[in-house]
This record gives C-alpha cells, sequence and structure tokens, in this order.
C-alpha cells in the first residue's frame, strides 16, 4: 500500500497503487462512487481532485470509472488515468477476465466451497434483482464461487471470487441459497444501524500498457461485525 490518501468528504481514502495509467484506491463504506441523486461527495470527484492536485494539472483531470461498487461496500477500486487504459480496463470487466474477490459475512453456517448459478433480473424501476428462470426476457447469467473461511456464532465469514460482474449479484446470490448477507437491509432483513458486511477485498487486472497483472489488497476494518472473525492474516499492512 502507498502512504497517499486523500479526503473525500468525512471520509479518507487510501491510495493501494498509482502509477500513470492506473489509480487503485480503497473505497470506504457509503462513499458513492459517483455521483448521485444524493449531492454527496464522491469518490470519482475527490479523485480526481487528488490526482489534480498532487500533479498541479490544470483545468478538468481526466478519470475513467471502469467498474463500481454499491454504496455501502467498501474495498478496492480501480480507475482509470488515460483513455487508454479505461478503454482497455473496460474490456477486461466486459470479458470477464478481472479477478474479483471478497469478503462477505454470511448468516447461518455455510459448509464446503459453493459454486453458485443464477439468472438474475434488474428491475429497473425499484433497482432491486431478482433469481429468475433462464428463459425470463432480460436475464443475465451470474456465477459465483463462494468458500467459507471461518464460523463465528452462526455466522460464515465467506471468500467470494466473482465469475461475472452483475448488479448485487453476491447479495442475492447467497439470499437464494439461505445465506444472506448480515447487515443487508434490501435482501437480507438487515436492521438500522447495521452495515452491510461486504467487501471487494482483492482485485487483478492486467496492466494496460505493460502486459503484466496488477494487484490490490484491502481488508475490511476491525470494527463492527468483521472484529467477529481474525482477518488479520487477508493481508493487512
Amino acid at each position: 500500500m502507498t502512504a497517499d490518501r486523500f479526503a473525500a468528504g468525512r471520509y479518507t481514502v487510501p491510495v493501494l497503487y498509482e502509477d500513470n495509467h492506473l489509480l487503485c484506491v480503497e473505497k470506504p463504506p457509503n462513499l458513492p462512487v459517483q455521483a448521485d441523486a444524493s449531492g454527496d461527495m464522491d469518490l470519482l470527484t475527490a479523485a480526481k481532485a487528488y490526482i489534480g492536485a498532487k500533479y498541479h494539472k490544470p483545468g478538468a483531470v481526466y478519470l475513467g470509472l471502469v467498474h463500481r461498487l454499491d454504496r455501502p461496500v467498501g474495498g478496492a477500486v480501480v480507475l482509470a488515468r488515460t483513455g487508454k487504459a479505461a478503454s482497455r480496463l473496460s474490456a477486461q470487466f466486459a470479458a470477464h477476465t478481472v479477478e474479483k474477490v471478497y469478503l462477505a459475512v454470511l448468516q447461518g453456517t455455510l459448509n464446503g466451497e459453493t459454486r453458485l448459478v443464477h439468472w438474475l433480473l434488474k428491475n429497473g424501476a425499484t433497482g432491486m434483482v431478482s433469481a429468475v428462470p433462464e428463459t425470463t426476457p432480460g436475464a443475465k447469467r451470474a456465477e459465483l464461487i463462494t468458500r467459507p473461511l471461518a464460523v463465528r456464532g452462526g455466522l460464515t465469514l465467506a471468500e467470494v471470487e466473482l465469475l461475472t460482474g452483475r448488479a448485487h449479484q453476491i447479495r442475492v446470490q447467497h439470499r437464494e441459497i439461505g445465506f444472506p448477507l448480515w447487515g443487508d437491509a434490501r435482501y437480507g432483513g438487515g436492521k438500522p444501524g447495521q452495515q452491510l458486511a461486504l467487501w471487494a477485498h482483492r482485485l487483478t487486472v492486467q496492466h494496460p500498457t505493460l502486459a503484466k497483472p496488477v494487484t490490490v489488497v484491502s481488508v475490511p476494518p476491525e470494527d463492527g461485525i468483521w472484529r467477529n472473525f481474525e482477518i488479520d492474516r487477508l493481508g493487512r499492512e
């Protein structure tokens, strides 16, 4: 992890990796990735300000948003510093060649590695995602692998490898098998004040110009429900 960090409203954003083409950061939970109707400060705007100030860039700063995390989710995000990088990274995400590994706290005791395949459909009016029959018009195939790491008090800390990238995929697919995420108000009966226990833990992309993999690792904070599990061994520096 680099020593750099920058402010985004009331949040502090650590920089995980940075070069002329990439800016990889750790998004705090509840900070939107980009501007939305709330009017709250967002990651993209704050990151542009950071680049502009650090490199004394006059005028508008370019940063390409090539993927997103839901607002309540924290963890690793990669931004493109050039148009070429944005194009090449977007192609990787579209082809599902990016390695995306999350940590999640599941309600219940999950035994053994499980591969999940569902067909998901998003309601454009409500934003809710449902698992539907494969033949449903507009449905998209969603696949992931979930691996239990530890069990504490009827909760499972799982490592989730995304093989596709669908809206709310991890949350909906685990609910479908009876293991909703802890703190998930939309899909898991989360209560007010609970923080969704989902974290973008590890992200590996092919560097857009150097033809080598770049991996960044982010570890959840040792508070909230995460404190129930031993997460230091997962890569905290």
